[in-house]
Formats: structure tokens, C-alpha cells, sequence
């Protein structure tokens, strides 16, 4: 790996564990980026997401303080994102390598699509919560199947998980989105965690780039926490969906 190489990947997971924190979708810049490289579809997965976790965690760590009072309402939901993850990754693993390199397209295309509707759905999101009942201040019952479909998304792929839990933790839960967001981060960090975990047993690693997107992703988490939240959210949502449509670009073309 050359110097430029992994100087780029480095950058990638700051770039990365940053997003994830405040928006969900550092995915589609590391994953593009490893296929820029040569890197195949599935190890550049695997590896990418084993190397999110120390980020996904930071992010998680800086958000702590959104995190207070919310245990009860966590730990309920731990166990839909470990189940979604170990099931989304196992789908990774035991389906042909052909299936992921033809969905790939589709599932970037989906997470793009997603940060570029994110403020229409964010609005919606925020108009339900002024008309929920008082009913879903523990989650209406729907919530826990959502997560858990979302953590089997987050195991196969990932790109945009967080918006997607965003959508279901904000429609059906009654609590204001900032401390939501707290929660977001550490369900994330669960199925990447479980997911990479998985993946580190069996799976085609590239430890050179786990350790790259590791250090970026956790620099980049604690920036994300601490910083990332003042940066207009628009410049942000941008650079993602240039990356992701430069990517899947690429991948329709090749």
C-alpha cells in the first residue's frame, strides 16, 4: 500500500467517523474510496466496517451526556440491533460474492438517495413528534421490529444506517432528536461492533486498512461530536452524495 494510498484512506475515516456521528451515512465516503483502490466489494465491506467501529464508539462517548436518563430505553433496544447486525452480516457472508457486487449499486443508490431527502424526512420526523400521544414516550411497539431491520441493513452494508434509525427512533419515540441522535450512535456502534466482530473471525480481512479507518474514524467521531454539529448540515449532505454518485457512476460503468 502506497504512502498516497493510505494517506487517502486515513482521511476517508476522519471524514467518516465524523459524519456518522452527527448524520449516519460515513459509509459512502470510505467504501467508494476503497473501491477507487482496487480494493473487491466484500473485503473493502468487511474491512470498512470493522474499521468504523472504534468511530461508531467515539461517537457514542460524545454524545454521552445526551445519553443520561436513557438506559432503560437503550439497553431494550441493544438487543434489536446485535440480532439485525449477526443477521445482516451472516447474509454477507453465506450469500455468493456475485450477489453483493450486483446489490452494491443499488444499496448506495438507496443510501444517496436517503441524505438527499434527509431535511424532508427530518421535517416529517419533527412535525409527528408535536402529535404524538403520550403513549409512545417508551416507544410505539414497532419501534423495535424497525431497529432490528435496520441492524440487519447496517450488518449486510451500512451506507445511511443512521438516517434510517434517525426515521424510526424519531416517528416512534417520543424524545427530542438530539438525545435520539445519542441513541442512534450507540445502536450503530452495536451492529458494527457485532457485524465486525463476525467479520474478524471469518470473513477476508484487509487489517492494514481496518487499522487506517480505525484511527481516522475515531479522530473523526470525537470531531463529529464536539464540531461536526456546527457545520451547516448542507455541506455535509453534499460531499456525500458526490462521493455516492461518483461511486455507483463507476460501478455502473465498469
Amino acid at each position: 500500500m502506497e504512502l498516497l494510498e493510505a494517506a487517502a484512506i486515513l482521511l476517508a475515516g476522519v471524514a467518516a467517523g465524523s459524519i456518522n456521528a452527527v448524520v449516519g451515512s460515513g459509509t459512502l465516503i470510505t467504501f467508494p474510496t476503497l473501491l477507487a483502490f482496487g480494493v473487491p466489494p466484500v473485503t473493502a465491506n468487511v474491512s470498512n466496517n470493522l474499521g468504523l467501529v472504534p468511530g461508531s464508539v467515539a461517537g457514542a462517548v460524545g454524545y454521552r451526556r445526551e445519553l443520561t436518563g436513557q438506559k432503560s430505553r437503550v439497553l431494550r433496544l441493544l438487543s434489536a440491533s446485535f440480532a439485525g447486525g449477526l443477521a445482516g452480516a451472516v447474509l454477507l457472508l453465506v450469500l455468493p460474492e456475485g450477489a453483493f457486487e450486483a446489490i452494491v449499486p443499488v444499496l448506495i443508490g438507496l443510501g444517496v438517495a436517503l441524505v438527499i431527502f434527509q431535511p424532508r424526512l427530518s421535517g416529517w420526523v419533527a412535525a409527528r413528534a408535536e402529535h404524538r400521544p403520550e403513549s409512545t414516550r417508551d416507544g410505539a411497539w414497532w419501534v423495535w421490529p424497525g431497529v432490528l431491520l435496520t441492524g440487519v441493513y447496517g450488518g449486510y452494508f451500512g451506507a445511511a444506517q443512521g438516517v434510517l434509525l434517525m426515521a424510526v427512533l424519531g416517528i416512534g419515540i417520543d424524545e427530542g432528536l438530539q438525545r435520539l441522535n445519542a441513541v442512534k450512535n450507540v445502536l450503530a456502534a452495536v451492529v458494527n461492533g457485532v457485524a465486525g466482530l463476525l467479520f474478524a473471525i471469518v470473513a477476508d480481512v484487509d487489517w492494514r486498512i481496518v487499522a487506517l479507518i480505525g484511527v481516522g474514524s475515531v479522530i473523526g467521531g470525537f470531531l463529529g461530536a464536539k464540531v461536526g454539529r456546527r457545520l451547516h448540515p448542507t455541506v455535509l449532505r453534499a460531499v456525500i452524495v458526490v462521493v455516492g454518485v461518483v461511486a455507483l457512476v463507476a460501478l455502473l460503468v465498469t
